[in-house]
């Protein structure tokens, strides 16, 4: 009897034996999941690979640090030059243009005040009256000249210290209108100086002629 109750126990140490069986099987899968670290480490190759071009790339741009100006570079200077120089161009004209306009407004201010100023002096007896003058000067020259004040023959009066430059035509001549000629005429009767103007034929930047300033 007792041999027969001891005999089963060589099928349950072959279920302990067939039970540890299997770890064959599980350590070859902790073989299988290391397998994949040599593509990691080509994974790794690769990533690295790009190195090359960039270092190629640096190696390029620095193959002639000491060169100069490419002739590219040269021509697209020069036309930024160009066109700088073709947008000064015309401001230079104009601010010219513009400051000869000022001058010219002065100038008329200036003999224009003189003629009145002789118109005045005249009317209240102190300088002596042209015959035909109507009180205003003969001509431009005599506001320079001076005339003699009345009962004092050694003093002179002077309206102008001399005859101002037309900056439109760069010369000291003018044209004249007398007391008797038309308002809108451009011809000088001779009697006496009632006003002046331009002798210029150019327009103004106002759309205005300098003759009619």
């Amino acid at each position: 009897m007792r041999l027969l109750r001891s005999a089963p126990l060589e099928p349950a140490a072959s279920r302990v034996l067939l039970r540890s069986a299997p770890l064959a099987p599980a350590a070859s899968r902790v073989l299988l999941r290391s397998a994949p670290l040599e593509p990691a480490a080509s994974r790794g190759l690769l990533r690295s690979a790009p190195l090359e071009p960039a270092a190629s790339r640096v190696a390029h741009f620095d193959r002639n640090p000491q060169g100069g100006f490419t002739m590219v570079e040269m021509a697209i200077v020069a036309i930024m030059v160009a066109i700088l120089a073709g947008m000064a161009v015309p401001v230079a004209r104009y601010s010219v243009r513009r400051q000869k306009e000022l001058e010219l407004r002065h100038e008329l201010r200036t003999m224009r005040e003189a003629i009145d100023k002789y118109k005045q002096m005249s009317d209240a007896g102190l300088i002596p009256m042209e015959i035909g003058g109507e009180g205003h000067p003969p001509d431009l020259d005599k506001l320079v000249e001076g005339v003699n004040l009345v009962g004092q023959t050694q003093k002179k009066q002077r309206f102008l210290r001399r005859i101002p430059i037309d900056p439109m035509t760069g010369k000291a001549e003018w044209g004249k209108r007398a007391y008797q000629d038309e308002p809108d005429t451009f011809s000088w009767g001779g009697q006496n100086v009632y006003d002046v103007r331009s002798t210029s034929e150019a327009k103004a930047l106002d759309g205005t002629y300098y003759k009619d300033w």
